[in-house]
């Protein structure tokens, strides 16, 4: 199965935007879109001290690179950047592009592209900003990756993430979890071996912190509201079908039992 069967093969499109004109006819919150759209570890909280590594003023072009459903970019709208999302599954991209429409986003300041982040369709010095939230841990080629990364940003530029890498018992790994059903498309390194990779690429590395006990408390919050019995609006069940059950639990279990952990790092481009 390849990476973007993966992600699709539980996706309803339509029912999604009918569940949202049905219970949002006015248009979704970001909060309110926010179970479906951020589909990472710490949701809404994350995204925004993620983005708060970064200044509108000085990163005004910032590209997320396997930006999903587009939650991270909706909120780095609001604050003022010019986000260009890129993903390689495209219903990703074309329901993303929808949900802005409904929302207040300011539509002039995204851009969506499908696309490889080994081979990134953008020209040399094209951003100040790359973010990474859960989506190098889909890539096996990570120097590829990084590579890409380093050429597109300008001189100057940051490049943050917020990113699962694998634990002290790595071994002890259960799947299925949201990016992968089995080893096929789980592409986790040690929290070392993504900071000596950085380095390898040229990127500086300025801010490295471990939020693993934070990601497991707001894990756990979040698997006792999915199994209350009023279902919500909308969860990432529309995404991933019955399966995200399972998966839920597998996340708590890989982070009690350090199989996963979770970082956020800053680090920066001094290429001329």
């Amino acid at each position: 199965m390849s990476l973007a069967a993966h992600y699709q093969q539980g996706l309803r499109d339509a029912e999604v935007l009918a569940q949202i004109q049905h219970h949002y006819p006015a248009g979704p919150t970001l909060h309110q879109l926010a179970p479906l759209d951020q589909l990472h570890i710490g949701g809404v909280t994350a995204s925004a001290r993620l983005l708060a590594l970064l200044d509108p003023a000085l990163h005004l072009r910032v590209l997320d690179i396997g930006a999903g459903l587009g939650g991270l970019m909706r909120q780095g709208s609001a604050l003022g950047f010019h986000m260009t999302g890129l993903d390689i599954t495209h219903r990703f991209n074309t329901l993303n592009k929808t949900l802005s429409t409904l929302t207040s986003s300011q539509s002039a300041s995204l851009n969506w592209v499908t696309g490889d982040a080994c081979a990134l369709p953008f020209a040399d010095n094209s951003f100040d900003a790359l973010v990474f939230q859960h989506s190098l841990l889909n890539m096996p080629n990570v120097n590829e990756a990084l590579t890409e990364s380093y050429r597109v940003l300008r001189p100057g530029g940051q490049l943050v993430m917020h990113e699962v890498v694998s634990g002290q018992n790595a071994e002890a790994l259960r799947y299925p979890i949201p990016w992968a059903a089995t080893p096929v498309h789980s592409c986790l390194l040690s929290h070392e071996a993504l900071i000596e990779q950085l380095s390898c690429c040229g990127f500086i590395v300025e801010h490295n912190v471990d939020w693993s006990d934070r990601a497991l408390e707001w894990r756990e919050r979040q698997r006792i509201k999915e199994q209350t019995t009023q279902a919500s609006a909308l969860s990432p069940q529309w995404i991933f079908g019955e399966r995200f059950m399972e998966m839920g639990r597998n996340l708590v279990f890989n982070l009690q039992n350090h199989a996963i952990n979770l970082v956020e790092v800053k680090a920066s481009c001094y290429a001329g």
